[in-house]
């Protein structure tokens, strides 16, 4: 599968999309509390999604191969969960994090994007992990340049999380995005400098670090979806879809509620 350069027109289809999947976000933050389910969040979002943005969600009823259909409209991952995690009805406890992760589609134009939230008072360590994964993801995007090489991307990315004692996911990478959820290029989040495919204007692709307090090795659990890290240690995930510019890399799914870039990235 060739890397799809985008044309000016489909890149404005991409960033109204983006911003739309930002503001599914914006809009349920302030839902995500101690004692709410995350199939409340769930149902919250697709109401916004279809009723309010006049958006599809992109994770519902998806189904690459080997897989059953996904069952909802969001992805919900807790703690020890790494990536795709089913949103269900156990209420939300003080001290634990959770990765939400958006997709709309809108006028056929994918947007992802995905945040941590921390409720109550979350321990130290996962403070830590949340803030380094935020780091990670802004230190790829700022590592993504025309002329660049991906592997620029996971080699910045490896080089901190490693620095600061975690592990970074393999299994599971960025992706380029636009008409389809999924396209080339694979964005590896590990790496060597100087390797891979080209950075050119006008790709658009997803950065979305998966960091483990722990070891690097998951599990699926048996639901066929529900990604966990296998010695059942923390795990956080940020992301944002990125355009590459003639002059660096531009993340769409920006909005008013997004959080801004580490102090000095």
């Amino acid at each position: 599968m060739s890397i799809i350069i985008k044309t000016p027109e489909e890149i404005e289809g991409m960033r109204l999309a983006c911003r739309l999947g930002a503001e599914v976000l914006d809009y349920v933050t302030p839902f995500v509390q101690v004692g709410v389910t995350t199939a409340e969040l769930n149902r919250l979002c697709h109401d916004y999604m279809l009723n309010v943005q006049g958006t599809l969600p992109a994770p519902l009823n998806y189904a690459p191969a080997g897989h059953t259909p996904y069952p909802a409209s969001i992805c919900a991952s807790i703690n020890h969960q790494i990536c795709h995690g089913i949103p269900n009805e156990r209420p939300m406890k003080n001290g634990d994090i959770v990765n939400l992760d958006i997709t709309v589609i809108k006028d056929g134009f994918h947007g992802d994007t995905s945040r941590m939230f921390l409720l109550g008072e979350p321990s130290i360590q996962a403070k830590r992990l949340v803030a380094v994964t935020f780091e990670c993801m802004w230190l790829g995007i700022r590592a993504a340049r025309p002329g660049g090489r991906l592997g620029d991307i996971g080699a910045t990315i490896q080089k901190h999380a490693e620095k600061n004692g975690y592990s970074v996911v393999r299994e599971f990478c960025g992706h380029g995005i636009g008409r389809s959820f999924h396209e080339a290029p694979q964005v590896l989040h590990y790496g060597k400098a100087d390797t891979g495919e080209e950075l050119k204007p006008g790709m658009i692709f997803t950065i979305e670090p998966m960091i483990n307090a722990g070891k690097a090795a998951i599990s699926t659990l048996s639901d066929g979806w529900t990604v966990v890290t296998r010695d059942r240690s923390l795990s956080a995930q940020w992301e944002h879809t990125v355009l590459i510019t003639e002059s660096g890399a531009e993340a769409l799914t920006l909005s008013a509620g997004s959080q801004p870039p580490p102090k000095g990235i």
